[in-house]
């Protein structure tokens, strides 16, 4: 239950900050502070740090996803707009698709904690570069020109 009240404000938080600020901006700036939640959810050692954890792992989780989308659909061009950000999302689920056996890979060379704590953390990384150096389109009208 927690997990998704942090995952509803995390959207609406970073939806309107994003809305506010540009798209690039409210993710780059998520994406810097959601790595302060991975030890928390990872490596808690208390029901209490476990509960901080998975909440604010679903805040900035779901934070991502006020953001993303209308980012892709922004950037997408007028013709593709219906094709391009579905497409994007299938990538992602195919890229996505490897995860557990990239973590159960990891699992048998490290701890647990480690994998899951390493992976996480070149998953964030890896975000915030590709956020950064790419193009921002924030405010683009979707309205068809006569």
């Amino acid at each position: 239950m927690l997990a998704g009240i942090g995952a509803i404000l995390g959207g609406l938080v970073f939806g309107y900050y994003s809305d506010r600020t540009g798209r690039r901006k409210g993710d780059d700036d998520r994406h810097g502070l959601r790595p302060d939640g991975v030890p928390f959810w990872i490596a808690g050692h208390s029901p209490w740090r476990i509960l901080v954890g998975v909440f604010l792992m679903q805040f900035f989780v779901q934070g991502a996803w006020g953001v993303i989308p209308a980012h892709i659909n922004e950037l997408s061009p007028n013709h593709l707009r219906g094709f391009f950000p579905g497409f994007a999302y299938q990538l992602g689920v195919m890229l996505a698709a490897s995860i557990p056996y990239v973590e159960s890979a990891l699992g048998e060379r490290f701890t647990y904690t480690q994998a899951m704590g390493g992976l996480v953390t070149i998953v964030f990384i890896g975000a915030f570069i590709v956020t950064l150096l790419g193009p921002e389109a924030h405010g683009v009208s979707f309205r068809k020109h006569g």
